[in-house]
């Protein structure tokens, strides 16, 4: 039982950074209706950002990670205002064709800097090792991973659904035309919106080195897995693909624990599954 809870809180740990990775794809794809499939890209530069200044710079954990989510902010504010808003009225196959093109770029060049070796780091003391808590040996990092990813949830939601900008922003996606005639500044505001998606990937991407490894080819490894979060949780609010992300992490986790052989699996069966009772998305009404 202690073993089955230890693998379960792995499991739990990895479905909230996969929340926080993939939740600014939740957000450009369903409220700016924007297909970014370059969005593990930005998470793959918070990462390489983060190692940077932990092993090169000496900069302690909480800053790195800080720093990386807002190189990947900027990031994510610049390619907005100089290349994404020139695609936001294309279909969607340019747009999909446009991101990808960009996660070959973005791969190249990280290659040609970094290398394409797994870059490793080295946790600070607070956060490694285990704690016993009622005979259950829980991993620290685990357990910072699981507090800081909630808080991030909470702050998500609070932000979309009871703030002034996330009635602004909703109101931008229903009706751009009718939001601008009411003097709402669209472009400004979807600028905003994704340089946070782009952001909340560099964290995610920063907090993932040490569970998810990083090299050159991460956006690519875990694109599947972003778009599996949007498609099971839908794109409607962030609770669905936070519950989507949480389920799909445990399964996957308990999946590659207890049956290695097919664990690789699990995931896209779980997903099959999910997708065949709510194929409108787990919190979305079937109309």
């Amino acid at each position: 039982m202690s073993a089955f809870l230890s693998v379960l809180l792995d499991g739990v740990a990895s479905g909230m950074l996969l929340f926080v990775l993939a939740v600014g794809l939740s957000v450009t794809l369903g409220l700016m209706n924007v297909v970014n499939l370059a969005h593990g890209a930005f998470g793959m530069v918070g990462g390489y950002v983060c190692v940077v200044l932990l092993n090169q710079a000496g900069i302690p954990f909480l800053p790195a990670v800080a720093a990386a989510a807002l190189a990947a902010a900027a990031l994510g504010w610049v390619l907005e205002r100089t290349l994404y808003v020139r695609i936001y009225r294309s279909d969607h196959l340019e747009q999909v064709l446009f991101s990808i093109g960009l996660v070959f770029v973005l791969g190249a060049v990280v290659d040609w800097f970094m290398g394409a070796r797994q870059q490793l780091i080295q946790l600070p003391g607070w956060l490694s090792g285990r704690v016993e808590f009622a005979g259950v040996g829980l991993g620290r990092y685990r357990i910072f991973l699981i507090l800081l990813c909630g808080a991030v949830v909470a702050a998500l939601h609070f932000g979309l659904v009871r703030t002034r900008f996330g009635a602004r922003l909703r109101a931008a996606v229903d009706d751009g035309v009718v939001a601008r005639g009411m003097g709402l500044p669209v472009p400004r505001i979807f600028t905003l919106t994704f340089t946070l998606g782009s952001g909340l990937a560099g964290l995610g991407g920063a907090l993932g080195v040490e569970v998810l490894g990083l090299d050159p080819t991460f956006p690519l490894k875990y694109m599947v897995y972003f778009l599996i979060v949007v498609a099971v949780g839908g794109t409607n609010t962030v609770i669905g693909p936070f519950l989507a992300a949480l389920l799909l992490g445990v399964v996957d986790v308990l999946g590659k624990y207890y049956v290695p052989e097919v664990g690789a699996f699990v995931i896209y069966t779980a997903m099959v599954v999910l997708l065949l009772l709510r194929p409108q998305g787990l919190l979305r009404k079937a109309a």
